[in-house]
Formats: structure tokens, sequence, C-alpha cells
């Protein structure tokens, strides 16, 4: 398993699969978009070489390279070049403006959410985890508690994927990654609440205590009990 901080085999196999034909350019964009909001690169650290990037979305060197330039104009990816050179991630991010959300696209990617999250964390529950997987979920929630302002929601992020990912369902982990993904764009448009992290902390505590006891109902009323205080915010800082 990785580092409490670090990327997740799992999800970093979903964001960095190949695009579809077609649209490869808009794809890929994307696709880097959603490694951007996952955190699975954070601020301040590179992208994979632009030739591994090529190879993992099956598209052209030029094409990534068009991404990347799109995305360094609009200020989520900074080009050095040197020794020490490559792309990294922006740090800070741009900030994004609130915009108009349509009350049935909430819905639908909450209503996912639940399905998704309720899921893994029956399945992670079920299963015999080994001793590693037990440390790396446990170290991701102290992970996420000790975190500052700036590195939270990327944290809490890899904890819920951590999550999906030990749940043993690959193909979960890439719909959990863009559930995510779209749901993190929501979040980024509103502060931090620190009252809102305690309580969320205490709750993270209670769904990976379930997990790691083998408790698949207990750990599917957390999540679900915790889901919904993110989505009372959600639905009252968006609608």
């Amino acid at each position: 398993m990785s580092a409490a901080g670090g990327p997740l085999p799992e999800v970093r196999r979903a964001v960095y699969r190949p695009v579809r034909e077609g649209n490869a350019l808009e794809d890929t964009v994307a696709r880097l978009v959603q490694t951007i909001r996952l955190g699975v690169v954070a601020p301040g650290e590179s992208l994979p070489p632009e030739r591994e990037l090529a190879l993992r979305y099956a598209v052209s060197r030029d094409t990534v390279r068009e991404a990347i330039r799109e995305l360094a104009d609009a200020g989520y990816l900074e080009r050095r070049r040197g020794r020490y050179g490559g792309t990294f991630i922006a740090d800070p991010l741009p900030q994004t403006a609130p915009t108009p959300v349509d009350a049935a696209e909430l819905d639908d990617v909450l209503g996912l959410r639940r399905v998704l999250e309720a899921g893994a964390a029956r399945a992670a529950a079920e299963r015999t985890l080994d001793p590693a997987t037990r440390d790396d979920l446990w170290r991701r929630h102290e992970a996420a508690t000790a975190a500052d302002e700036a590195d939270y929601r990327r944290l809490d992020t890899l904890l819920h994927l951590s999550i999906a990912e030990i749940a043993g369902i690959p193909s979960l982990v890439a719909l959990a990654a863009e559930n995510r993904a779209r749901v993190n764009t929501w979040f980024d448009t509103f502060p931090l609440l620190p009252r809102n992290i305690e309580h969320s902390n205490a709750q993270h505590e209670q769904l990976v205590t379930a997990i790691l006891a083998g408790r698949p109902d207990a750990a599917e009323r957390a999540v679900l009990e915790h889901l919904a205080g993110s989505e009372a915010l959600l639905r009252g800082f968006l609608l």
C-alpha cells in the first residue's frame, strides 16, 4: 500500500487509463483535471512525464502537450524547464467561482455517491484485510485529521478513495474517482468550516473503526451519516 498522503495504486490506474477515441484532447484535459481534483498529484508536485502520460492515455505526445498547455494557460499547471523541470500542479490552485448548479444534476451525482460509497464501505468491512492495508487505512484517517486547511480536502478525498480501493472491486474505484472529482468541483466553491471538519473527522473515525472491526452494517451506517452531512452543506451553499 502507499504512504498515507500519497497516491493510491487503483486510483492512479483509474485516472491514467486510456481515453476514448474521437475526443482525445478533451478527454485528456478532463482526465488531467480529475487527477488535480482528486489530489492524486498534490499542488506543487509534478505530473508523470509527457511520454508516460501519452502511453497511459493511449494518445500522441502532441495531444498530451496540447492538453497540458490548455491547463497551464488556465492556471492549473506550471511548466518548468531545466534539470529539475517538468509539469507541476499549480500551488495554489486557481479559485473556482461559484456557478449555478442544476438541482437534478446534484441529486443524480449525490445519489450515485451514496450507492458507491455505502457499497464500498460494506465490501471493505466484509474483507479480511492484511496488516499493511489496515495500517494504511488508519494512517490515512490520521493524516486527514492532522491536515491543515490547505491540504484537508485532498487528504479527505484520498481517505474515501482508499476505502473504495480496499473493497477489492477494481471497476468500483474508477466510478468512485469520477464521482468524487465531480463532487470536489462543488466543494471547491465554498470555504472549509472548522466545526464541520471536527465533526467529519469524528465520523471518519467511526467509519474506519467499523471497517477494521469487520462490521459491514456499522460501516454502511457510518458512511451514509457522514455523506448526509456533506450533502446538507452542498445543498445549502449551491442551491
